[in-house]
């Protein structure tokens, strides 16, 4: 496996802040958290959607206090939930949920989408998902709504110190470079060049978030795509994680640290907007050593079938584990609840091996203090 010093990776930039702002004679204290990106950090937009990229059966939720799928693709709590709750704040809804209004409105929104990637060609097959276009696009609407209810000076500010994360790239590599042999993507481009590319448009994309005023901004890389089990079962051997994806993932990161680097310098001022998450080095740490974090296995996933219950989705057929806290993935390519906890714990107390230029305890004490 790969060494972890895919350079300094800093905890999430949220910004953590409290707005107190008037709605006629009642005061609401508000933190406003913004997710955008894939089925990591999905809470249930996919549910309203025509899609087969979808988390709305059981087994999915089955750890939840409901018991209940909610469109997670966990056993219980995503990446999103674990930092409301971290923050003290209350879980930011879909944004196409119905309940997202009125008031609810200041607590954040989540505009991410299970499917997607940078490039807008990725995840076609799942036909009807919110591309990272439309997610900002949405992200726009959100602001017009939060300004008709308290007032556009106020939306603006409520905007500017707001945490978001964002969370993109390996479906990039997953369901589209990799989807299938000699696919269009491969083909057009080398390996090397096709992340030059997707940096290229990582960009645009980080650009136009500042555009729209997010000014703490966590970014993620990449986990060690090459062993989630659905790659360890496509591979056919003896749960060697998948150099082809592994080899993406290491052209990837380091480029997207640079760009970040890149971004921060070109936005000047004394904090940085953009924040560097090490996705990579939080997941491998488990998946090296997986007994160290109290996990049975890495390899296997909780729910799945055939080798590592790693073929094909989560389904209420296949099999099932009756402990899930005992495994690092829930179903073949994302990681349980306890997993993520793991993962958010580095978010709010690592050290610049796993965020940088700091981790989000540290951003919080800062904010708090400007």
């Amino acid at each position: 496996m790969e060494q972890k010093n895919q350079m300094n990776i800093i905890p999430s930039i949220f910004l953590c802040v409290f707005i107190t702002l008037s709605i006629g004679v009642q005061q609401i204290e508000a933190r406003a958290f913004f997710v955008f990106g894939d089925s990591l950090v999905d809470n249930g937009n996919n549910n309203f959607l025509a899609t087969t990229a979808r988390a709305d059966s059981y087994p999915y939720g089955i750890d939840s206090q409901t018991h209940r799928a909610s469109g997670r693709f966990s056993n219980g709590l995503n990446m999103p939930d674990l930092i409301s709750e971290k923050i003290g704040s209350e879980p930011t809804l879909p944004y196409l949920s119905p309940e997202l209004d009125g008031e609810r409105l200041l607590i954040g929104a989540n505009f991410a989408s299970a499917g997607i990637g940078i490039l807008n060609d990725t995840g076609v097959q799942f036909i009807n998902i919110i591309r990272i276009t439309a997610q900002l696009a949405y992200f726009k609407q959100y602001q017009q709504r939060v300004s008709a209810l308290i007032g556009e000076s106020e939306a603006q500010k409520l905007v500017n110190q707001a945490l978001t994360l964002i969370t993109l790239g390996g479906n990039d590599f997953v369901n589209n470079y990799y989807l299938v042999p000699y696919s269009a993507r491969s083909r057009e481009y080398a390996l090397p060049d096709y992340v030059v590319f997707l940096i290229s448009e990582y960009r645009k994309i980080l650009m136009n978030l500042y555009e729209l005023g997010a000014r703490r901004v966590l970014v993620t890389g990449t986990g060690p795509l090459g062993c989630v089990p659905a790659e360890l079962a496509m591979q056919g051997r003896n749960g060697e994680c998948g150099v082809p994806l592994q080899t993406a993932t290491n052209l990837f990161n380091p480029q997207l640290v640079e760009l970040i680097n890149q971004l921060n310098s070109e936005i000047g001022g004394p904090n940085h907007v953009f924040i560097y998450a090490n996705a990579f080095a939080m997941h491998l740490d488990f998946v090296s050593n997986p007994q160290a974090y109290g996990f049975e296995t890495s390899k296997q996933a909780c729910c799945g079938q055939g080798p590592f219950n790693g073929v094909g989705l989560c389904t209420p057929a296949s099999n099932l584990c009756p402990n899930r806290d005992l495994y690092a993935f829930w179903d073949p390519f994302h990681p349980s609840e306890r997993a993520n906890r793991l993962i958010v714990d580095k978010f709010m107390t690592g050290t610049t091996d796993y965020m940088h230029p700091y981790n989000l305890s540290t951003l919080i004490a800062m904010d708090s203090r400007t």
